[in-house]
């Protein structure tokens, strides 16, 4: 998929401006530098005294999908933990200032496959699960699944000719997996995409933006994870090895069927938000949606397969 290039948004410069000098009244601004993202307008912003800042700004119809309050929640837990780094302003609206990680490394699928970075993550992950904090926030897939459906047909965009289909099987997996009683629900990032990871230049790995965290099943981050970086067999059983060491257990028959699982789920979720994103961000989202949803109907066979 080819990578979504993004200039600097001249209306952002004053809302810039305005959140350094809240947060850093007197200083000099010397560097603007747009960031990645397929949503919202994030920013390092480099002082006179040589301090460097994360600002974002909200993409466009965000607001139709994201809670500020929860994510500013979300974020403060994930600060708390030493997961992200530090938060200096979050707004009701959105806007936040946060310590800039320092020279971030180049992230990419292969350096998060690497052993001593995936074992990072299962360590992250199992922090964040087991900190023992109910957010309040609630990441019920499905009722979001339901919301971004009535966004896409709002905005005149196609289904997909077999979803109903697709989404049937879904659902009827999730139903055999949940015959003995639902995950317990835990707080999570939610997306873990690997432009979600960030490499300090001491080797320290960070997991930033919280748009959609909440309470959820812990595999949903794993599976993501796996997704996301493109795992084989052989990660994903590290992974699942390294996040259940800490418990001291192993990963028994079950957990790993809610893995495979919840890899359906992730791509049934982000599939249908890649299609509410279209009108704003045009072909670039229209190919990620078909992306993830080649994926999801991959993944629903090799469930299948399992017996």
């Amino acid at each position: 998929m080819a990578e979504l290039v993004r200039q600097i948004e001249q209306a952002d410069i004053p809302q810039i401006e305005e959140l350094v000098a809240m947060t850093r009244p007197g200083t000099v601004i010397a560097d603007i530098k747009r960031l990645g993202g397929m949503t919202n307008h994030s920013y390092k912003v480099t002082l006179g005294s040589g301090e460097e800042l994360l600002v974002r700004v909200p993409g466009d119809g965000t607001e139709e999908m994201i809670n500020r309050l929860d994510e500013r929640k979300s974020t403060q837990l994930a600060c708390d933990l030493h997961i992200d780094s530090k938060l200096y302003y979050f707004g009701d609206d959105g806007k936040k200032v946060m310590e800039f990680i320092h020279d971030p490394q180049e992230m990419n699928e292969a350096v998060m496959r690497r052993p001593e970075n995936l074992k990072q993550a299962a360590e992250l992950f199992h922090r964040l699960h087991y900190s023992g904090v109910d957010t309040g926030v609630r990441f019920e897939v499905f009722e979001m699944a339901a919301l971004y459906e009535k966004i896409i047909r709002d905005g005149g965009v196609a289904f997909y000719d077999d979803y109903d289909d697709v989404k049937q099987t879904v659902m009827d997996i999730k139903a055999e997996v949940d015959r003995d009683g639902e995950a317990p629900r835990v707080p999570c990032h939610n997306d873990s995409l690997v432009g979600n990871w960030v490499l300090d230049g001491n080797g320290k790995l960070y997991l930033i933006d919280w748009e959609y965290s909440g309470m959820n099943e812990a595999m949903w981050d794993l599976s993501c994870l796996s997704i996301e970086a493109d795992y084989g067999a052989a990660e994903d059983d590290l992974l699942l090895k390294t996040y259940y060491s800490f418990e001291g257990k192993e990963a028994g028959v079950e957990e790993k069927k809610r893995f495979i699982a919840a890899k359906m789920y992730v791509d049934f979720l982000w599939t249908l938000w890649g299609l509410t994103r279209v009108p704003f961000d045009g072909q670039f989202m229209q190919d990620y949606a078909d992306a993830r949803y080649a994926r999801l109907k991959k993944n629903i066979e090799a469930y299948k397969s399992l017996g």
